[in-house]
């Protein structure tokens, strides 16, 4: 195939990757809210802050990404948030098209590439967290860049090694498929030693540089989110589903009759899962942290395709086709309102927060959007509440720190159950979490804070309760 094809096989590529991700576009989580505050921060000059008042914390786990976004912050959080959205896809619609490029350039047939460019489309996850406005998009590039330039030895473990540094999971995998890479290249063992140490030297400096600046080497998430291989379990499983290619992928015989590159695809894909398995996942939605190494796969279901007899690969191929049309169905829907109906509950809650000078709650991304400062409950800035025992929302949080830090206002998530819950009756409303839970029942809590506000959240059942401190008599 000559230059010209290759170009308008990647650029189709590529905008249908940018198309579906704009599709996206009104997803988002809380926090990309938080990054998104550290980024305005550092652009003011008040430095690697959550608070601009407050100590310097280690509150987001890819460390480069608020400085990536710091040129873009000198705007209010929602146009930051924006801004990052479209960095996001902008860098994975490229990625795609690189990607395209990549597999034009293999021996299979029209009707496979053609497969592959359905089989990329398939996948919400990846679309939506392109678009999602958090470090995620930019990762999913980096880590699709860098298979696709497999026959680029530097290039290809560096940009593994950077997607490592901003993403510290990554980092088994940067190894994993550096190191497949060049031994499917036909490596000396010095090159692969040295294409290694190249693959470890991402999150090694980032790890260097929290331990030098923090006092800890790991991401304070480790702390405020402890690992738990249950749920992480759970999480792979449910994400592998989401994410729908892997299933085209599936085939023992075609991987070990294939391209060695493609194995080396396949190892290093698998070393990810188990990862993400282990280090228990996340909480958010769309399986985020499988979404950066999916990619790949459509250029490993290219390559093992020659090797898949035809009747298992249209089968394979059709039953991830089918499962990405029910999750583009029924699962993308859902998540295309959240940006819409955030940015309301932001505009609701700023004349309810103005009187208040600080507010404790689990999500901090939008309360700190509505022009609030926080103490957060869930400890992801907060060192003190990270080491405190509990999950992510279930931190042992005594009331006396409420009262010690002058904490006049709590927000307390409830869902479901918003549309019923009674402000006379606190006590009956079913907080979402055990931390807000936890708070809401003591007698301390009760004696200095009273429910005022109801924030709704969409048009559904859920929504925030604002308690608010109990003047002194």
């Amino acid at each position: 195939m000559d230059k010209r094809a290759r170009l308008g096989y990647g650029l189709a590529f590529g905008v249908s990757a940018g198309a579906t991700a704009v599709s996206m576009r009104g997803f988002t989580v809380d926090d990309a809210l938080i990054s998104v505050q550290y980024a305005r921060n550092i652009a003011a000059g008040a430095g690697y802050r959550f608070d601009a008042l407050g100590p310097r914390t280690d509150g987001v786990t890819p460390l480069l990404w608020p400085w990536v976004l710091a040129p873009l912050a000198h705007a209010n959080a929602w146009t930051v948030l924006v801004r990052a959205q479209w960095l996001g896809i902008i860098a994975w619609a490229c990625a795609a098209a690189l990607l395209g490029v990549a597999v034009v350039r293999t021996t299979a047939s029209w009707r496979v590439r053609v497969s592959a460019l359905a089989l990329m489309l398939a996948c919400v996850p990846v679309a939506a967290h392109a678009a999602s406005g958090m470090e995620t998009g930019l990762v999913i590039a980096l880590c699709t860049c860098s298979i696709a330039l497999h026959d680029r030895g530097v290039a290809s473990t560096s940009l593994a090694a950077l997607a490592a540094a901003f993403r510290p999971e990554l980092a088994p995998w940067a190894l994993a498929w550096s190191a497949g890479r060049a031994l499917a290249a036909g490596d000396s063992r010095r090159r692969v030693a040295m294409v290694c140490a190249l693959a470890l030297s991402g999150p090694v400096a980032i790890a260097s540089i929290r331990a030098y600046v923090f006092g800890h080497a790991y991401p304070l998430a480790v702390l405020a989110k402890p690992s738990d291989l249950e749920h992480g379990s759970v999480y792979v499983l449910a994400g592998l589903v989401a994410c729908a290619i892997p299933f085209g992928c599936v085939s023992p015989i075609a991987l070990k009759d294939g391209a060695p590159m493609g194995r080396a695809i396949a190892v290093a894909f698998f070393v990810h899962v188990l990862t993400i398995a282990l280090v228990g996942g996340d909480w958010m939605p769309y399986a985020r942290l499988l979404t950066p190494v999916v990619p790949s796969l459509v250029l490993l279901y290219v390559m093992s395709a020659s090797e898949s007899k035809p009747a298992p690969l249209v089968a394979r191929t059709v039953l991830a086709l089918a499962l990405g049309a029910f999750a583009w169905a029924f699962a993308a829907p859902k998540g295309t309102g959240v940006m819409r109906d955030r940015l309301r509950l932001v505009e609701d809650a700023r004349p309810v927060l103005a009187s208040c000078d600080l507010v404790a709650t689990v999500d901090i991304g939008w309360v700190t959007a509505s022009g609030a400062r926080v103490m957060d409950l869930a400890g992801l800035t907060d060192p003190t509440i990270a080491v405190l025992g509990g999950g992510h929302t279930s931190k042992r949080v005594d009331p006396s720190m409420l009262l010690d830090r002058k904490v006049d206002c709590a927000v307390f998530y409830v869902d479901p159950g918003f549309r019923q819950a009674s402000l006379a009756h606190p006590e009956t409303i079913d907080y979402a979490h055990v931390v807000s839970a936890r708070l809401a029942q003591s007698e301390l809590f009760e004696a200095h804070f009273q429910p005022r506000v109801k924030l709704a959240l969409g048009d559904g059942d859920r929504g925030y309760v604002v308690f608010m401190r109990a003047p002194v008599e």
